[in-house]
This record gives C-alpha cells, structure tokens and sequence, in this order.
C-alpha cells in the first residue's frame, strides 16, 4: 500500500481549524499530526510515497452529495449522466461520495430495483456510493421489503406526495410506511409537495396558453409547498418517525421544520444551490436566439424556483446559518436541452424536472463563504460532515481523523473557478448545457483524494471507471 502526506495545509472542520499535516496509509487516515511533526521519530516527507504541499490551502473532508438521480427514468427519458459520467464530475468537484436512489415503483418488487441499481453502479463509479431507496408503491409486500433494507446498508427510504400516476404516496400509505420507519430507525425522506393540487393548476394554466417553462414554478405554488410540509410532519409525529424533508425551496416551508425542530421533533431538511442562486424571476427572463422563452426549461426543476423578490433565497441562507436546514444537496438530475428538456416545447409540463449541480456543489458553497453567508467550517458541516452524520457514515466519511477514509479535497482559496462550457471553464457533466453558465467562483478544487488515490490533480484527471466502492450505511447519526 501506499502512503501519502498532506504537508503545510489548514485542516478545516466542522468545529474549527488549524495547521496540520495528513498522513495517509493506502485508504485511510493514519494521522493529523502539527506541522513538521516526525511520527516515530520518522521524517515522514522522506518516507512516504507521495507528499502534497497544501500551503496557503485548506484540506477538508471529501464532500457528501446525499440526493442525486443518475439514469433516473423519468418524463419518457433518463438523466443524462451515468454513474460513470456523474461520479466523474462530482470527484472533478471535490465530492468523493454520492448517496443515489434506487427506484420501486408501483407493481413492482422493492428488492428488484435495489438490485437494478446495484447492476447500473457497481463497477462503474469513480467515487463511493450508496443508496437511498424510492418506495413509488407502498402496498403489503412493499412494506416488508423495507424491513430487510438496513441490512442491506440501505437505512433511509424516499416518499413523493408529488407526481400522481407515477410516485405519489397518499397520506394512509404515508403513514402506513412511516410506521415502518419508527419500528426500524429508517429515516423517512420526503419530496413535499402537493402533487394532485399542482396537476390541477398546471392543466389550467396550459388551457389559458400559459405553457412557457416559467408557469412550471407558478403551478407549483409554494402554498402547496408549506402544505405538503406541515402535513408529512404531521404524520411523522403521529407515527414517531424521524423526517428529513428533500429540497426545500420555499421560505415557508423551512418554517414548518422550524417549528417542528424547536417543539423537540426529529425533522430535519435540506436545499440545494439552485434555491439559494437562481429565482422564477431569471427564469422568465431567459431567452436566447435558438431557444427563445424555452431556454427556462434550463431551470426547471421540481421543487421549482423560487421568486427572489418574495425573499426565499435570503431565507435559505439564513436557515443554513441557524441550522433550521441542515444541509446542502443537489438533487443532480440532469437532462439535455436537445432530444430531452425540449420534450416539453408547447407544454411545461412534458419538460423532464432537474438541474445538474454535481460538480459545483462544493464551489458554489465555499462561495457564500467568500460573501460571508456563512462560515468556512459551516461550509465543511454542511457539505460533508452532516451529510455523513445524517446517512450513516459518520467516522468513516465527514471527518479528518485517524481511522477514517483517506477522502481529501485540497481547496486554493486564492484560485478562481469559472463555470459552464467554453475555453477555460469547468463542466464535466454529460450535458449540453450548464445552469451555472457564467458563474464565477473565488476558490478552486485543486486536488481530490478519495480513499487515499488522488483523482484529480494539477487540472487532471487520474482516476479510472471502478474506483468507487459502495456504502454500506448505518442508520442516522444525527437524530435527538
């Protein structure tokens, strides 16, 4: 095995930080040792294989994208990227660990698409992986499927009170299932929203000629949002089960988590970049010579934006500061523009829902540290440690410290990232188009270590399809 040691950096936490060096042996953290430090009255820069100078740089844990759909069937399509393309750009990122979902849906067997996902994944990914599991048909076989599930690794499942025909769970299987989760320590995750409701509206809009990408997020009211919100919170507290509420984009409601989270309940919620950068406002105004008013369909995605002028962007990012969210996802699921989002031209509602953020995730975060949003070890906590903590991997991902995997992301606050296509820019997604286009970043991935190899270093990209191992997951660290 092989050694390598990060010299000179500051080792940043959730906690806080400091000058220190990295050891690591073949996969895993060895030592965090003060600078200069001789381990065994060794000197390690002559001992080790490999020494990587982090001076003036930050060494952090490896981030954690806890949602992303790769080849998700989805609008008569797939997300474009592949677990081989996607974990290829998330470790261009600095994410060195994604928790994906595995899809059941109605009529079929839980343990058949566990097993499909498994087949897509294994031996295909660049970074570590595990697996959420999608519950699209709640019934009596589907239910004692989801008992089997943590021995599987598999200790989180996902509901949708969205999407009726497709994967809406109506309140009696909500509960039926949340019962499941309060008898197995599974944590319940929850796309909130009010998926009958929104149909309605949609099929109205599109009878005034309202067909635009923009009426998508019209449609999807943030009434219907806060609703859908307080009502799974409800069945959580009626059924003891811990609640993690996905994408939450509107500024309501994180108020229901909040208030859920201050009466003791064990809810939680994430948001993504898109509801902390991007608004319904740009969304109208996108327009270019080849895809005019459709060019919104670049941002459509479900939960969709939010107005900036109604202040749910500086909301979001006050609930990460106050821990009412606690954490960063992407909710990667990515199309194109070209054979995919143009499926919807004439009608919003045939646009296939997502945004690919993989590889930005950890760029657009560190810069609400530059901007001052929030602090540079709430950026670590949010982008990795809490992931591993909430998931189930918390001592082996999330962390420097000796006994963990040696996952390292090395970050040059005095580099400068560029987003989107073009000479110079960073996109590594399988897409042909980025939401990011024109984003500037003051901070750069310079060298990304996962498991002790180093995937990308100096602008390259050393890794190799298979590197990626799955997770076998715990259940949650971070209930009360």
């Amino acid at each position: 095995m092989s050694t390598t040691l990060i010299t000179g950096g500051t080792v940043v936490s959730a906690t806080g930080r400091g000058e220190a060096d990295v050891l690591i042996d073949g996969e895993t953290i060895v030592a965090v040792l003060q600078p200069g430090s001789e381990l065994l009255g060794t000197d390690l820069t002559a001992s080790v294989d490999t020494v990587i100078d982090a001076t003036g740089k930050y060494v952090i844990p490896g981030g954690i994208d806890a949602h992303t759909h790769m080849q998700l069937p989805f609008g008569g399509t797939f997300a474009s990227d592949t677990f081989e393309t996607g974990t290829r750009a998330a470790a261009w990122g600095g994410t060195t660990s994604i928790i994906d979902f595995a899809v059941q849906r109605t009529g079929e067997r839980v343990q058949d698409g566990l097993a499909h996902w498994h087949e897509l994944a294994a031996g295909n990914c660049a970074v570590d992986y595990g697996f959420h599991q999608i519950i699209g048909g709640v019934d009596d076989d589907s239910l004692a499927a989801m008992r089997g599930l943590v021995d599987e690794g598999i200790s989180s499942f996902k509901l949708f009170m969205a999407y009726p025909g497709v994967f809406y769970s109506d309140d009696a299987q909500i509960l039926k299932a949340m019962q499941v989760s309060a008898e197995t320590g599974m944590l319940t995750m929850m796309h909130a929203e009010n998926g009958p409701a929104i149909d309605v509206l949609a099929e109205q809009l599109v009878a005034q000629g309202k067909t635009d990408p923009y009426w998508h997020g019209v449609a999807r009211a943030w009434q219907l949002e806060e609703e859908a919100t307080h009502r799974a919170i409800m069945l959580a507290d009626v059924t003891g089960a811990p609640l993690y509420v996905v994408h939450v984009s509107a500024k309501q409601a994180v108020a229901q988590l909040a208030w859920a989270r201050d009466n003791g309940k064990n809810v939680f919620g994430e948001t993504c970049p898109q509801y902390l950068y991007l608004s319904l406002e740009e969304q109208l105004g996108a327009s270019s010579d080849e895809w005019g008013t459709f060019e919104g369909a670049k941002w459509v995605c479900s939960t969709p934006l939010r107005s900036h002028e109604e202040g749910h962007q500086h909301h979001m990012w006050q609930a990460l500061r106050t821990n009412d969210i606690q954490m960063v996802s992407t909710d990667h699921c990515p199309f194109c523009m070209k054979g995919q989002k143009d499926l919807g031209l004439g009608d919003f509602r045939a646009i296939p829902n997502g945004i690919g953020s993989v590889e930005h995730r950890m760029d657009l975060m560190y810069q609400g540290v530059v901007t001052g949003k929030i602090t540079l070890e709430r950026w670590v906590e949010l982008t990795s440690t809490t992931p591993a903590r909430m998931f189930g991997l918390y001592g082996r991902k999330g962390v420097i410290q000796p006994g963990a995997d040696g996952d390292i992301v090395v970050y040059d606050p005095n580099g400068h990232t560029s987003i989107g296509f073009g000479e110079g820019r960073t996109h590594h997604m399988n897409m042909d188009h980025s939401a990011w286009e024109g984003y500037e970043i003051d901070g750069h991935v310079d060298t990304v270590i996962s498991r002790g190899k180093v995937l990308v270093d100096g602008g390259q990209y050393l890794g190799s399809k298979g590197d990626g191992r799955f997770l076998k997951r715990g259940l949650s660290q971070y209930l009360v």
